[in-house]
């Protein structure tokens, strides 16, 4: 099978690529997290004129058919200049859970306007007590009549702070932790009763926690069927974790790169320390991480569109805890090669360290994969 990018692909790659490398440097990265709203939406506008919300969604959706593997693509290249702007949470997450699970209506109201640029989107799923458990939901969704009312909160929300409108994950059935009684819904950010928390976490990016006090919304809300949001929950936080994955590599081979420049300078007993043979095995070890995680992750985005649920789940797990653990490894590496300045503000190391750990945690630990992995395998 041959895994090569296909022309199209290449000239995607190449204007990411060069987005980054000429328009989103560290400095201004830190400026744009250092304003109000930690995101800039003249950038983000330019990455719709651009074609870039709309590569992932099919043509009938508004979009230009590019699927995952497109997705990661511009994942991995926003990863090397660490770009904050809400890709994952508004195109990935909520833009695959309308896109996956929509009526044609929200599409047409909600999935064309992200496209454009005009709409952000989040996903709100994650409660304070579940952990990775996607079916631990206390928040609940009463009915009355033909409207739900929803009542509850929701944490460690991507894009939370800045979405216009929120893909929530609630009880309409079933006891707490039961996969059956599960619907997702489309909220309006501004709605009366939802309060927005944000904060920012520990890279810079912002994020929410979200209370849904007896918020009404109608039976059009639902995002897919009612009671069977679980099995959508599921298939768009594989696409999530496909899409960190690629952002994850895109960060390593930026540290890679960063320090193999760096050993090249940084003299020691009146010679480059990147001549020493133990510095170029450590330098080799980190590349060959970040080239065995590229093609782990090429697998995994083939994998998402798998008919077969567990072949895909299993194929999810062992990227996130494969590509998790070298990337622990490669900002480990160029944190300890770079010395104490690695860990300085003023050096972009320290901050890729704190996002590839963040992203270590992220939609499952390494030990939650490899149990879900091995669940799966018997």
């Amino acid at each position: 099978m041959d895994f090569s990018l296909s022309n199209e692909q290449k000239l995607i790659k190449d204007a990411v690529e060069k987005f980054v490398r000429n328009e989103y440097d560290f400095e201004t990265r830190n400026k744009i997290i250092a304003t109000e709203e930690g995101f800039d939406r003249a950038l983000w506008k330019q990455f719709a004129e651009l074609g870039w919300l709309g590569i992932s969604f099919s043509e009938e959706d508004g979009g230009f058919g590019g699927g995952a593997t497109d997705t990661n693509i511009i994942m991995e290249a926003f990863g090397q200049g660490m770009v904050v702007e809400p890709y994952l949470a508004t195109v990935v997450l909520g833009g695959n859970a309308l896109a996956l699970g929509g009526t044609t209506e929200q599409k047409q109201e909600v999935l064309e306007s992200v496209i454009s640029g005009e709409t952000l989107l989040a996903l709100a799923y994650a409660e304070a007590q579940s952990r990775y458990q996607l079916s631990d939901i206390k928040t609940q969704a009463t009915k009355s009549g033909d409207q739900f009312s929803l009542n509850g909160e929701k944490v460690v929300i991507y894009g939370g702070a800045w979405a216009d409108k929120i893909i929530v994950s609630a009880r309409t059935s079933g006891d707490q932790t039961s996969e059956e009684g599960i619907t997702l819904f489309l909220v309006d950010a501004k709605a009366k009763g939802v309060t927005v928390n944000a904060y920012r976490s520990m890279d810079g990016a912002r994020m929410a926690n979200i209370v849904f006090n007896s918020v009404t919304v109608g039976a059009d809300a639902i995002v897919g069927q009612i009671d069977q949001g679980y099995a959508l929950l599921n298939q768009v936080i594989d696409h999530g974790i496909s899409a960190l994955c690629a952002d994850a590599i895109g960060e390593m081979n930026a540290v890679f790169q960063k320090t193999l420049a760096f050993v090249k300078e940084r003299e020691q007993f009146g010679v480059a320390i990147g001549s020493f043979q133990t510095i170029q095995h450590r330098l080799v070890d980190m590349f060959m991480a970040v080239e065995s995680s590229r093609s782990m992750a090429i697998m995994n985005a083939l994998k998402l569109s798998s008919a077969d649920l567990i072949e895909r789940k299993k194929a999810v797990s062992a990227a996130k805890v494969y590509i998790g653990q070298n990337a622990r490894h490669c900002a480990q590496e160029a944190v300890q090669l770079h010395g104490g300045i690695g860990v300085t503000e003023e050096l972009d190391i320290g901050h890729y360290f704190r996002r590839l750990t963040l992203f270590c945690g992220a939609f499952g630990s390494t030990d939650y994969h490899l149990k879900r992995f091995s669940d799966l395998s018997y």
